[in-house]
């Protein structure tokens, strides 16, 4: 028997980026795989060359028509990266942000004690990057198109040793409600995706992060955490035709643990 896939469930002739695949455990990963399984043709970045070497056979395996370095803290690589997507495709449908970074003394601390410098980092590598991200992709999506960033439920709730992520990722959220109004009437949607714990090479640098999943685990509805790929379709899905009518809000992929309190 032939499948056939509804128009509104596919990504065939769309031009995605992805930014923030670190390894094959990422949720970044996750998604590029979804989307490149629904049809898009992907640009990929790689923060350095030391992180090239675990980056760029994933990023074969994708196809991946771009593969650019983009270190967000470095003067102009992301816009060159979005100077590249101009050139070679003349457009963009939608872009991943998957990036986030505090410095660990700061993270680990209390909140009430972390320095200037360090709450400056945190906000520029994990909330303006992505509004940066927004600003350079609104030209190429003539057509409309949709931005994603990874959030937490931190941003929400006090999650022990998750520190001054979670003003971060407070703010991350807001932004995505704001440039969902902005930028709504140009038909891109916005959208910050929530998983569950899932144990990535940045998670890694929270205190007691597995006591953090093991507790995730017991107190969500399915007991058990979320996976990268069931991440990874959610977020395909809200790029496609078929999520057309959903922007600004936080889509929570996590078993059903934030519904727990």
């Amino acid at each position: 028997m032939t499948t056939i896939i509804p128009a509104a469930a596919t990504l065939e002739g769309k031009k995605g980026l992805v930014l923030g695949i670190a390894n094959d455990q990422s949720i970044a990963w996750g998604c590029a795989r979804a989307f490149r399984a629904l049809g898009a043709d992907l640009a990929v970045s790689y923060l350095n060359d030391k992180a090239k070497k675990f980056v760029e056979p994933l990023a074969h395996q994708l196809e991946a028509e771009i593969f650019e370095p983009v270190d967000v803290t470095g003067e102009g690589e992301l816009k060159a990266m979005f100077d590249k997507i101009g050139e070679k495709w003349g457009k963009l449908d939608f872009a991943l942000h998957s990036i986030a970074f505090a410095p660990k003394e700061d993270l680990h601390g209390r909140v009430v004690d972390c320095s200037r410098e360090g709450f400056q980092q945190a906000m520029d590598v994990s909330c303006h990057s992505f509004i940066r991200m927004a600003r350079y992709a609104e030209p190429l999506m003539k057509d409309g198109g949709s931005l994603f960033t990874m959030s937490y439920f931190g941003a929400n709730r006090v999650i022990d040793n998750y520190g001054v992520m979670g003003p971060v990722k407070a703010a991350l959220e807001a932004s995505v409600r704001y440039l969902a109004a902005e930028l709504g009437p140009k038909g891109i949607r916005v959208h910050a995706i929530s998983p569950g714990p899932i144990k990535t090479r940045a998670a890694s640098g929270i205190a007691h992060f597995d006591e953090l999943m093991n507790k995730a685990a017991e107190r969500a509805p399915e007991g058990r955490l979320v996976t990268i790929e069931e991440v990874g379709y959610t977020t395909a899905f809200l790029a496609t035709d078929g999520a057309k009518g959903i922007t600004g809000d936080t889509t929570y992929v996590d078993c059903g643990y934030s519904i727990i309190g």
